[in-house]
């Protein structure tokens, strides 16, 4: 199909919240990454994301909406720390896992009886939200486990010909994918996947408002987000993969992130890890790649740099590395805070998924 890429005037938003009206897709930027956009009340229009993406269907989706009230239509219940952590994070890099109404469509939700919701912090994502007059569900606008799209041309890389408009903006401030929260359970609060609102903040906000009853837990995915293994070599588990669980986030079991290359994490005293990222890439050059040709290798994350930096740079870093061709990526492990759940414990999780879980400890 033709794709037509539109720069963000007034025009192009409204042209596009009627293609999204009428069922269409619409890739658009929020801080985080470019969602690909959809009627949220719309099962075919919805299923039209998932042959876009090669997304496999136990997969949830997140809705976006423009205005904290929509989430009324959406969740069976709004209890007190669901409305704390609306006013605190709203609009912000935060969704919520709640109970659905019957007004979501199951083919969104993986089958599952709850939604994930969020209002993006991104005036063009608003504008055309509110324009849609619809709660639009949007997952990464990617083809299915590549690298998130941080840029405009990465949306282009996969999706064009594939939907029906491309929304251009700004590259994404923030660079992964927001914090998703279980509110499901009462007097629970469990962070499924970390982003830039840690757990830490969430507690603040919950103790700003003085509800100090509610537990603030972090789920590790299959207790992998830390422990990579025993061997001290080389360590890596895909269990998540074989799970037949549906999981409640989207980012929870199937591999996502991936380049085309094989990535490898390095772990430990920064000066231990510089030696070990040397040794293997020279390693690595002397061998030959499926085309009979010597590997081409890269390094990243040796650098001193601030976790959000690193965070906001590290898929459109990997694609470019893809366009270079490069067999082998080699990436030493981010600093993270004592908790791991904060910046740079998000972003340690999006690349153990785009290495396979694939760790060398020194």
């Amino acid at each position: 199909m033709e794709t037509r890429g539109l720069k963000a005037t007034i025009e192009n938003i409204a042209y596009s919240a009627d293609i999204i009206r009428g069922g269409g897709l619409v890739a658009f930027p929020t801080e985080t990454v470019y969602g690909l956009g959809a009627n949220g009340l719309n099962p075919k229009a919805i299923e039209k994301i998932y042959q876009a993406k090669g997304r496999p269907a136990d997969n949830p989706m997140i809705y976006h909406v423009s205005s904290p009230l929509q989430l009324e239509s959406l969740a069976r219940v709004i209890t007190r720390e669901i409305e704390a952590l609306v006013v605190a994070f709203w609009p912000g890099p935060l969704t919520l896992v709640v109970k659905k109404t019957s007004l979501v469509p199951y083919i969104a939700t993986g089958g599952l009886d709850t939604v994930a919701v969020r209002m993006p912090n991104h005036p063009l994502a608003l504008e055309l939200i509110e324009r849609a007059q619809c709660p639009i569900v949007a997952p990464s606008a990617n083809l299915s486990g590549r690298p998130s799209p941080t840029r405009y041309q990465d949306v282009w890389e996969d999706m064009g010909g594939r939907i029906d408009v491309i929304l251009e903006g700004d590259d994404c401030q923030v660079g992964i994918e927001s914090t998703v929260v279980d509110m499901t359970i009462p007097g629970q609060i469990t962070v499924l996947r970390p982003g830039a609102i840690s757990p830490k903040d969430i507690k603040s906000a919950l103790e700003a408002v003085n509800i100090d009853d509610v537990k603030v837990l972090w789920e590790r995915e299959n207790n992998q987000q830390r422990g990579y293994g025993e061997n001290p070599e080389i360590s890596g588990s895909e269990k998540s993969l074989d799970s037949q669980e549906t999981p409640k986030s989207p980012g929870m079991k199937y591999r996502h992130y991936a380049p085309r290359g094989e990535m490898i994490i390095v772990e430990g005293d920064r000066e231990n890890v510089r030696d070990k990222i040397q040794e293997l890439k020279k390693k690595g050059e002397l061998e030959t790649n499926d085309k009979g040709q010597g590997k081409r290798v890269a390094i990243l994350f040796l650098e001193d740099m601030d976790p959000q930096e690193l965070a906001h740079s590290f898929f459109s870093r990997l694609r470019e590395l893809d366009r270079q061709g490069v067999d082998l990526i080699l990436a030493g492990a981010i600093n993270q805070e004592e908790d791991g759940a904060g910046i740079g414990g998000a972003l340690m999780n999006r690349m153990l998924k785009a290495a396979g879980h694939q760790v060398i400890k020194v």
